[in-house]
């Protein structure tokens, strides 16, 4: 983001023809309310805009309709961004009217709540701007009290570092433990901010047929997303922005679920998975292990897993196991 400031902060900086600029928006309003899965330890959460076909293709085709129009109708140049470029999109949807950015960082419209979608479409034709839209939230702040990780340092502020929709997504390595817990069972993405805003209750459901969701994503069950391998990964999740965050990353995401879960059932999920190829995967089922093993048997483990572990991430992870037990992994208890 640094590299391409200059072209955030100045449309014309990316395109210089640029002359006006449209925002649009589609809702994906959720039929359910994505905070009654959080109290279902043994299911995954996936954020609704994931439970559907990758929005950025679905809504770029309908930005590149709208534009081919505008160039039929006479010397007309356009380009269409959704999340392919350094495009503010929220700061230019408010500029145009569409809604305003609310106190958890997203657009918040009046008429369709904030599960919003957004595209812009950049043209070198004149249009006359409507005028911005102004701030409604008032003194709620309840997208800022239920945030499981505290992301929010102030009102209109996001710490993304603490995010867990950056921390389940985007973020590469082993998710910080301080973190863990309150991640629950949210393995790809979280909703809870957008769920209790209460401007959600004049949003649609999303008309556009392709963005329809997937019933075998509302609720996944845990042990079935522990035993995906890459291949299965990649045809269970095919066309769903799920896919783009890679088996690895989602997988580090469903061994801290199970470990969350408070299951004895799904400990053998975890122990399957310390022979995980990846190491981001082993490295959180040694966490979910020591989360719901005996010691006794965490350390049996460790005398089988960890003395051979050959990735420092995962041996820092056995330590830290053994650490809660309060004796050290391969130690023999005492009869």
């Amino acid at each position: 983001m640094a590299e391409r400031a200059d072209q955030r902060a100045s449309p014309v900086d990316l395109w210089p023809g640029l002359r006006s600029i449209l925002v649009l928006a589609m809702s994906y309003r959720p039929e359910h309310d994505p905070l009654d899965l959080v109290a279902r330890p043994d299911r995954g959460a996936i954020a609704a805009y994931a439970q559907r076909r990758d929005y950025h293709e679905v809504l770029k085709g309908r930005l590149k309709e709208l534009g081919g129009y505008l160039s039929a109708k006479g010397d007309v140049r356009v380009k269409v961004f959704c999340d392919t470029a350094p495009v503010m999109e929220k700061t230019l949807a408010e500029a145009a009217g569409l809604g305003w950015q609310g106190k958890h960082t997203v657009l918040i419209s009046r008429g369709h709540g904030n599960w919003l979608l957004l595209g812009a479409i950049y043209t070198s034709a004149e249009f006359e701007p409507d005028p911005p839209e102004r701030d409604h939230c008032g003194s709620c702040r309840a997208c800022l009290d239920i945030c499981p990780t505290d992301a929010f340092p102030a009102p209109y502020r996001l710490d993304a570092r603490r995010c867990i929709s950056y921390l389940t997504i985007e973020h590469a390595g082993p998710i910080p433990a301080a973190f863990r817990p309150a991640i629950g069972n949210r393995v790809f993405g979280c909703d809870d901010c957008l769920a209790v805003c209460p401007w959600n209750k004049f949003a649609r459901t999303a008309a556009e047929n392709r963005l329809a969701a997937r019933a075998d994503l509302a609720a996944p069950a845990l042990a079935d997303l522990a035993g995906l391998d890459d291949a299965a990964f990649r045809s269970f999740f095919a066309g769903t922005p799920v896919k783009r965050t890679g088996r690895d990353r989602f997988l580090r995401n469903v061994m801290i679920a199970i470990g969350n879960s408070g299951d004895p059932d799904l400990a053998g999920a975890a122990v399957a998975a310390l022979d995980d190829a990846s190491p981001l995967v082993r490295g959180m089922a040694v966490w979910a292990c020591g989360r719901l093993l005996a010691p006794d048997a965490l350390h049996a483990l460790g005398r089988l897993h960890g003395d051979r572990e050959t990735d420092a991430h995962v041996r820092d992870e056995w330590t830290a196991a053994a650490a809660l037990t309060e004796s050290p992994v391969g130690e023999t208890s005492a009869p």
